[in-house]
């Protein structure tokens, strides 16, 4: 289903006024995802969130706004966090995305679970949960620029671009600052065990 986007192939279009159907044009993308390629035919001017959901059903990154006010669609090109509703596809192409399903196969996860997506859930931080993966992806973004434990402060300016309708953030910043604490931890063991 794909609801009310053009289907796959070539869609025919009446032009204004009802003269002659015109062809909209499809582009063979080549885009690196979760580590993984992915070749795929869409419409030229699709935005990277359309052939994301769309045509390789990774549906985590919500459509919401469509129009880069909400941070529903945030995905992770080249490690930084950008949204995907403003993207297009065409421009995603030879560059490294991740998008929230990849969490679980992050180095630091463990048995499919990210740390952040396990800090949301012991602290309750996520409601409806619609504007979950977005927040998740700003998220770790800052988790791995900062590499350290981070600060409320640090947390709500990298969540700024992120809204969320259900809550009043304090549990997802909290979440975000334990789950900053628990990969500290993590990497301070070994230098601990070897005496360095």
């Amino acid at each position: 289903m794909h609801h009310g986007l053009p289907a796959p192939g070539l869609c025919l279009a009446k032009r204004e006024g009802g003269r002659e159907p015109t062809r909209m044009v499809e582009a063979l993308l080549s885009l690196r995802i979760n580590g993984e390629p992915a070749h795929v035919a869409a419409p030229a001017h699709w935005t990277l969130l359309e052939v994301l959901r769309y045509r390789l059903d990774l549906i985590g990154s919500k459509q919401g706004c469509d129009k880069g006010d909400c941070g529903a669609c945030t995905v992770q090109i080249d490690g930084e966090p950008v949204l995907a509703c403003l993207t297009l596809a065409a421009a995603a192409q030879s560059r490294d995305i991740r998008t929230v399903e990849g969490l679980g196969w992050a180095p630091e996860a463990v048995e499919g679970c990210h740390p952040l997506q396990d800090a949301f859930d012991r602290w309750d931080a996520a409601q409806c949960g619609f504007c979950t993966p977005g927040i998740l992806m700003s998220a770790e973004a800052l988790l791995r620029k900062v590499g350290g434990v981070v600060t409320r402060e640090q947390v709500r300016e990298a969540l700024a671009g992120n809204l969320c309708r259900c809550t009043g953030y304090t549990k997802i910043i909290d979440a975000v600052v334990d789950a900053s604490e628990q990969l500290h931890a993590e990497r301070e063991q070994p230098e601990q065990s070897t005496g360095t």
